[in-house]
């Protein structure tokens, strides 16, 4: 869904939690959840599903400050973190912290983190889980004012009603944001945004009748940006509100850790040093890796690395072949494509039970 939509697999993954929470989807299976269409999916479709202000409770705040932080007092690990969608999160290390401490340091002191770096390295991921309150926001060309703050919509009775936007429910129940995609969504739509980043912590809802919101204690932004990403521009506005801004790439360590084929994580590691270089343009991040790992769990190593270079972008795809064939040690590797049709008595059930049924019509 997220990649037909274009948007990232955590704002999509939000979405359906919320239509699930609202009853109008149904959620099944334990670690990656499934969700599935219900008789109030479409009703659904016909409104916005953005939580109202004063669903949630504002945030509670720490009751003492933190204390200043050093190698030796820093926190150890302590394993995975289970997101809300169920997946799990292994922290990484960022300033002698594990990465999601870090993060809610931030935010209890109010800095802003702009986290930067390729499609599929775990951006929306920390982010997750960090923020368990988190609301996102998936940010795109076409995104507009009232995407943020909210726009008038159709009641069921023929009248009109405003419905709040993302930005004003964080802000009224002192939540997280988070802006995927951030650089994006065009300079003039992100300009609404600021006044609620700087000392005034509000903004003023000029199309309901000038309201003005006021942030509650715990209101936080947080945005993502993929430099790679055509269109992506960090202008100088928005990067100037973020003043802690970290660079993400993928945890090779971490693949091998998870399991995945260490030849295909050799090739992985091997292709990023080109793009480093400037000889690529791509190379398969962590999210490429473990979905390698799901597909070769079901499907074999062969259809794995065929679709590992099928994903890979046209101008790219030889070079990621050529990779790939020369740490597996096959001849030749396409793109997974399928191959002549099965005849229909062999699709439709097993030899056996074939011969058995000719068997009894004599």
């Amino acid at each position: 869904m997220a990649r037909q939509l274009g948007h990232s697999h955590g704002a999509v993954r939000n979405a359906a939690h919320t239509l699930v929470t609202r009853g109008e989807a149904d959620q099944s299976g334990s670690g990656q959840p499934s969700f599935r269409a219900n008789a109030k999916t479409a009703a659904a479709a016909q409104s916005a599903v953005i939580s109202p202000p004063g669903t949630h409770s504002p945030r509670a705040q720490p009751t003492t400050a933190r204390p200043t932080i050093t190698a030796a007092t820093a926190p150890k690990q302590t394993g995975p973190i289970r997101r809300a969608g169920g997946q799990l999160y292994h922290p990484r290390e960022l300033a002698d912290l594990p990465d999601v401490e870090a993060l809610n340091r931030l935010r209890d002191a109010d800095v802003p983190v702009l986290l930067y770096g390729p499609p599929g390295t775990g951006k929306t991921s920390l982010v997750e889980a960090a923020f368990p309150d988190l609301l996102t926001v998936a940010g795109d060309g076409d995104t507009t004012v009232g995407d943020l703050i909210g726009e008038w919509t159709q009641a069921d009775g023929g009248g009109y009603v405003f419905q709040y936007g993302p930005l004003v429910t964080a802000m009224t129940e002192g939540r997280a944001l988070l802006l995927d995609d951030a650089t994006l969504i065009s300079p003039k739509v992100l300009a609404a945004l600021y006044p609620a980043m700087d000392g005034r912590r509000q903004i003023q809802v000029k199309a309901h009748k000038g309201e003005t919101i006021k942030a509650e204690p715990g209101f936080y932004v947080v945005a993502g940006h993929n430099p790679g990403v055509h269109g992506a521009i960090l202008t100088e506005a928005l990067s100037s509100r973020f003043s802690v801004q970290i660079q993400i790439g993928t945890d090779y360590d971490l693949a091998k850790a998870l399991r995945i084929d260490a030849r295909v994580v050799r090739v992985a590691q091997h292709l990023a040093r080109q793009v480093e270089l400037g000889e690529l343009g791509w190379a398969p991040q962590l999210r490429e890796l473990l979905s390698y790992q799901k597909t070769e769990a079901v499907l074999g190593t062969k259809a794995a690395l065929a679709n590992l270079v099928g994903i890979a972008p046209a101008e790219d795809r030889d070079a990621v072949a050529d990779a790939v064939i020369k740490a597996v040690g096959v001849k030749k590797i396409a793109p997974l494509t399928l191959g002549k049709q099965l005849p229909a008595s062999a699709a439709r059930q097993p030899p056996s039970t074939s011969s058995a049924h000719r068997g009894r019509s004599r």
